[in-house]
C-alpha cells in the first residue's frame, strides 16, 4: 500500500469517526459503526488507530488545530487591536454556534463522557481548554484588562456556555447573542 492511500484511509477513519463522535458522542459510537460507516476492515481500522482511545486522541488533536486555525482567522483581520480581536472571536462564535453543523464543543462532550483526568480523551481536552484560556488571557493583558486571568476565565465561559446552548437548543439558540455579551464583559475589564 503506498504512503497515500494509506493517509487517505487514515483521513477517511479520521473524518468519518470523527463526524459521529461530535453528533452521537464518542461512549455511543462503536468500532462496529466506525468500521461499517468508513467501509474499512476492523483490521485496517487498528492499523491506524491501535484504540478507540488513539482514535479519539487524534480527533480531538484535529480539531484544537482546526479551532485555533478558526480563531486565527476570526482575529487576522484586526492584528494590532486585541480588544477588536476578542470581539471578532465571538462574532464569529455567535454564526458558528448557530449553524446546522454545530453539535457543541467536542471538548466539553469529552469531559463529560470521560470525567476521569487522566483519561487520554480528557487530557486533550483539558490541554486544548488550556490553550485557549491562555490565548484569551494574552489577549486580555494586551488589550490592557486590569485582571487578564479573570476576563480570560469569563471569556472561556461564555464560550462553553455557548458551545453548550448550541448542542441542547440546536440552531436557535441563547449563543445567538454571545457576542454582545462578550462586548460587555470586556467594556467592564478593560474600561
Amino acid at each position: 500500500m503506498s504512503e497515500t492511500s494509506a493517509l487517505s484511509t487514515r483521513e477517511k477513519i479520521l473524518h468519518i469517526a470523527g463526524e459521529l463522535f461530535f453528533r452521537y458522542g464518542y461512549r455511543a459510537v462503536g468500532v462496529d459503526t466506525i468500521v461499517r460507516e468508513t467501509g474499512v476492515a476492523k483490521m485496517t481500522l487498528y492499523r491506524h488507530f491501535p484504540s478507540k482511545d488513539d482514535l479519539i486522541v487524534a480527533y480531538l488533536e484535529r480539531v484544537s488545530e482546526q479551532m485555533h486555525a478558526w480563531l486565527d482567522g476570526a482575529i487576522q483581520p484586526y492584528a494590532g487591536d486585541p480588544r477588536r480581536q476578542m470581539q471578532a472571536i465571538f462574532e464569529s462564535l455567535e454564526e458558528l454556534v448557530q449553524s446546522p453543523q454545530c453539535y457543541g464543543c467536542a471538548f466539553l462532550i469529552t469531559a463529560v463522557e470521560y470525567p476521569e483526568p487522566d483519561s487520554p480523551g480528557h487530557r486533550v481536552a483539558r490541554a486544548h481548554k488550556d490553550s485557549m484560556r491562555e490565548r484569551f488571557r494574552a489577549l486580555a493583558g494586551e488589550a490592557g484588562a486590569r485582571q487578564p486571568e479573570i476576563l480570560a476565565d469569563h471569556l472561556l465561559l461564555l464560550m462553553d456556555g455557548a458551545f453548550a446552548a448550541a448542542r441542547m437548543f440546536g440552531i436557535r439558540n441563547p449563543g445567538q447573542n454571545v457576542a454582545e455579551a462578550a462586548a460587555l464583559l470586556v467594556e467592564a475589564a478593560v474600561a
